[in-house]
């Protein structure tokens, strides 16, 4: 005998999970207790996210409106009546783009016929683990960008992917496309990096970036140095001709003239170069002076230490104010100055143009040589001497650029030694987290990273260079070698063809030459470019307890489609909404192993799959069933779990298998 007492004990009573409370829902838990009975001391406080309700205005699926369970959700029904539609409206009103491309191709179709047409609009109330456990709702109407309110009713600043960041939703054959591509599988599990992987990319990000700005800036810096060296290359051959005309006896003569092209290129470096820079110097200080707006009354109010502020505040304007009154002294000043300056200049240009004009007496006096008059001698003259006086402070200006590139060229050393400690610092991270998630799919999956070990986008760049007889074949040493880089190869085109055909990647003579011929421009591309880390993926494929691990190349489409499922079941604060996860796989795989997985983790996580297979929503006891049934073109849906009986006999009747699939639960389930 017990006292009434006893009940507030914890461990003296239970949970028992029933869609609605009657006796025969009661027998039925029993029957199941492992999915459907709980003790209270064996619940155990989790938070994780999930989508509450959902509901559609307009379109093929008017008028649906679910509340979806917070664990299990199975959505079945015949083909047509709108199952995949539900899921894509979903993916639709999260914004969340598909990451194989024939899902892309597939969500875009299904959203434009079912839901674009009528201009439908979708709503979602969602639950944030990210938020701590904060309500939102989601809505979206075709064409239009999701709105998201808080539980206020106010329009909320964030995403529908910052309420839940980590939301996985893969549509019908998107496994499989995953299981194809190398690079969706990267995707895939960037997810489990979170802010570690974003902070590394990001800095890689910047770091790409400021390459290539370098690259802008030293490839205009090298056209400007060949444009000035081919000036200066002229200057040899104006002097020899000028010096012909000395042995006339010009120089006497004409020594003026290079003394004019000297006043007249000061002259033109005081206006175009010296003014024009100091002038932009004074208003890059007026564009700079403080701004105390930040410290405006508005924001210091609510302050603690408001007075210290306010006095902040005050020396900032003092500042700015004596600032201003400097820049408008020297504003005048300059205009002054500038002033005086265009009138010297006036009254220089003047007494050059003099100079110049008295030339010509000069030149009508020089002796005729060769056919030519004095005066075609001296114009000749004068042009040569001004073509000389023109590239001579060329000179300087070569020497200048040249150091210019040598510290550009230092600069892109330095981010290309930042961007390698960058990628190892990513890939070090990487496989630490691989390793981590190697523990938890022990028994299941080994995850292996090969970092910038994928070199297709590197083989890509080289074939949209043209390299002459080069073609995808010629370029396989690539990606066969592991200790190839990009970098390492820009370094070996640079030296030249000996060092490309004599290094440890047997690069070929034909090869070396066509790499040799790349242009400046297009050797630093290459060093820009990001060669993909290579995740290997190995399935157990043992049904023993001795483990066989194969590459996931190697596998058949089921058994790909196998590891890709057992990295999308692992642990996760969000919901994983699936379109038929069964496609490709065996259903005593899904009954062995995935409704296992499902069964334990729906307790910590909300799965919402639309399915044909009755082991999903029978053996991992779906919380919520949503039967879909289409009757002349418009869609019903019958929700509740497996203890109600209208539910129960649709189920048995829509669902592969039929009611084969429950008898193997006879006991359960009652038939």
């Amino acid at each position: 005998m017990e006292a009434p007492e006893t009940l507030k004990d914890s461990k003296a009573t239970c949970l028992i999970k029933m869609t609605e409370p009657n006796f025969e829902a009661f027998k039925l838990a029993f029957m199941d207790p492992k999915s459907r009975v709980r003790l209270n001391s064996d619940i155990a406080e989790k938070y994780y996210s999930c989508i509450e309700t959902l509901s559609i205005t307009g379109g093929y699926l008017d008028g649906i409106n679910i509340d979806f369970s917070e664990h299990l959700n199975s959505v079945i029904g015949g083909r047509g009546t709108g199952k995949s539609t539900l899921l894509e409206c979903i993916r639709y009103a999260f914004d969340v783009k598909p990451i194989g491309q024939n899902a892309l191709k597939q969500h875009k179709e299904i959203i434009k016929e079912n839901i674009g047409k009528l201009k439908a609009r979708i709503e979602l109330t969602v639950r944030s683990s990210k938020m701590n456990g904060k309500k939102f709702v989601i809505a979206r109407r075709h064409g239009e960008s999701p709105i998201v309110k808080d539980e206020e009713g106010k329009i909320s600043p964030f995403s529908p992917l910052e309420l839940l960041p980590e939301i996985e939703i893969l549509g019908q054959n998107e496994i499989y496309e995953i299981a194809q591509n190398a690079e969706s599988q990267r995707r895939l599990l960037a997810r489990f990096l979170g802010n570690k992987e974003d902070n590394e990319s990001l800095k890689i990000k910047e770091a790409l970036q400021e390459l290539v700005k370098n690259r802008e800036k030293l490839s205009k810096a090298l056209d400007r140095e060949a444009e000035t060296e081919d000036e200066i290359a002229r200057l040899p051959k104006l002097e020899a001709q000028v010096n012909q005309f000395k042995s006339l006896g010009l120089e006497g003569k004409l020594k003026i003239i290079p003394l004019l092209e000297t006043e007249k290129n000061l002259q033109k470096r005081v206006n175009e170069q010296e003014l024009k820079n100091i002038n932009a110097s004074f208003e890059a200080i007026k564009d700079n002076l403080p701004d105390t707006t930040f410290l405006s009354d508005k924001v210091l109010k609510k302050l603690l230490h408001k007075k210290e502020f306010l006095k902040i505040r005050d020396e900032l304007d003092n500042l700015k104010e004596y600032a201003e009154n400097l820049v408008l002294d020297w504003r005048k000043k300059f205009n002054d100055s500038k002033e005086k300056i265009e009138n010297f200049a006036t009254e220089l240009n003047k007494k050059i143009k003099e100079k110049e004009d008295s030339l010509e007496k000069i030149f009508k006096e020089l002796p005729a040589s060769e056919g030519k008059s004095g005066r075609e001698i001296g114009f000749e003259y004068q042009y040569l001497v001004k073509e000389i006086e023109k590239i001579r402070p060329q000179k300087n200006l070569a020497e200048q650029q040249r150091a210019l590139i040598q510290e550009l060229n230092n600069k892109r050393k330095e981010i290309i030694a930042e961007l390698s400690e960058y990628r190892a610092d990513r890939s070090a991270k990487f496989e630490r987290l691989l390793k981590k998630l190697g523990k938890k799919l022990k028994g299941q999956l080994k995850l292996t990273i090969k970092p910038e070990s994928d070199k297709k986008s590197v083989i890509d760049f080289l074939l949209t260079c043209n390299l002459e007889g080069v073609g995808a074949k010629r370029l396989a040493w690539i990606q066969d070698n592991e200790n190839f880089t990009p970098i390492r190869l820009s370094e070996l085109i640079r030296v030249g063809h000996d060092a490309l055909v004599n290094c440890d990647w047997e690069i070929t003579n034909t090869v070396a030459a066509a790499l040799t011929k790349m242009t400046h421009k297009q050797i630093l591309e290459l060093e820009e470019i990001e060669a993909a880390d290579y995740i290997l993926i190995e399935l157990n494929i043992a049904h023993t307890e001795k483990e066989d691990y194969r590459s996931i190349k190697n596998l058949s489409t089921g058994q790909k489609c196998t590891a890709i499922l057992h990295l999308l079941l692992l642990q996760n604060k969000d919901p994983l909404i699936m379109d038929q996860p069964e496609d490709n796989l065996d259903n005593a795989f899904i009954a062995d192993r995935i409704v296992t997985e499902l069964r334990s983790e729906k307790v910590n996580r909300q799965f919402i799959f639309a399915t044909h297979n009755a082991n999903i929503p029978v053996f991992g006891d779906a919380e919520w069933i949503g039967v879909f049934e289409s009757l002349e073109g418009d869609t019903s849906i019958l929700q509740g779990a497996i203890d109600i009986k209208e539910v129960r006999n649709k189920t048995a009747n829509i669902l592969e298998g039929g009611k084969a699939a429950f008898n193997q639960r006879k006991n359960k389930y009652g038939f």
